[in-house]
């Protein structure tokens, strides 16, 4: 492989990497800049948006573009895309090194398993129920109803793979579980109840990402996860409002 053809593809498949697993674009194209100009590239040219990037070597005239087909949150991989690059900086590995580690990183690198997401899930309604002002009575229904709904969030991303059904689908379980863990008393406050098991569906980090993005100056970026994070919350509100209006 030509050394230009290298480093782009280096650049590129660290973009990618970062932008499917939930990075704000300020820190993606602070770490591909740094990567092009220590391979030796003084002007690099990259563009990067939440849909795709393009890298391009004005003098040498060599350019490529990456889409980006995904996006979810692993922040873990985002950390070690951003370790060996200041590996490469510090001299520590090559530049073949890191085009080696950056596709044993986007194949190999586990995710964790749907046990501990749906443990992390539960802990998250739980302990934000209580945070709200919820009673400690609602503690077994909010489970109840996080764990579930997550369940159900889960399966449909990994099955239909259909954006915002699952969003809607899920918090549509939650409050149907949590009316009717109030009718038989297992729960006194529907709303808490409600608020807790949604929490883990709530979009996050892409809220913070769209800030950060329109205050580092990616208004395109910025935008375009802002309006995902929206039509997210969309289908959450929508998925409670249909129980609350016909139950």
């Amino acid at each position: 492989m030509k050394l230009d053809d290298l480093i782009i593809e280096t650049i590129l498949l660290a973009g990618k990497i970062m932008i499917e697993n939930g990075a704000d674009m300020a820190r993606v194209d602070d770490t591909l800049t740094r990567i092009a100009r220590n391979a030796g590239i003084e002007q690099p040219k990259i563009f990067e948006t939440t849909t795709g990037i393009l890298m391009s070597i004005p003098e040498r005239k060599a350019s490529q573009v990456e889409p980006i087909l995904k996006r979810t949150i692993d922040l873990e991989k985002v950390s070690l895309v951003n370790q060996n690059s200041r590996a490469f900086q510090a001299g520590k590995i090559s530049l073949n090194e890191l085009h080696n580690n950056l596709i044993k990183l986007n194949i190999s690198t586990p995710f964790f398993s749907f046990w501990l997401q749906l443990l992390a899930a539960v802990g998250v309604s739980c302990t934000l129920m209580l945070m709200y002002g919820g009673h400690w009575q609602g503690l077994i229904a909010t489970a109840l109803a996080g764990g579930l709904g997550y369940s159900c969030y889960y399966f449909i991303n990994n099955h239909l793979k259909v954006r915002f059904v699952s969003e809607f689908l899920a918090s549509f379980l939650i409050g149907i579980i949590a009316v009717i863990c109030v009718r038989v008393n297992v729960g006194e406050q529907v709303n808490m109840i409600t608020v807790g098991g949604v929490m883990p569906l709530v979009p996050g980090v892409p809220i913070t990402n769209a800030v950060r993005d329109v205050f580092a100056g990616h208004l395109l970026s910025g935008m375009s996860r802002a309006l995902e994070s929206l039509l997210s919350a969309c289908a959450i509100g929508m998925g409670i409002a249909f129980v609350f209006r016909f139950m």
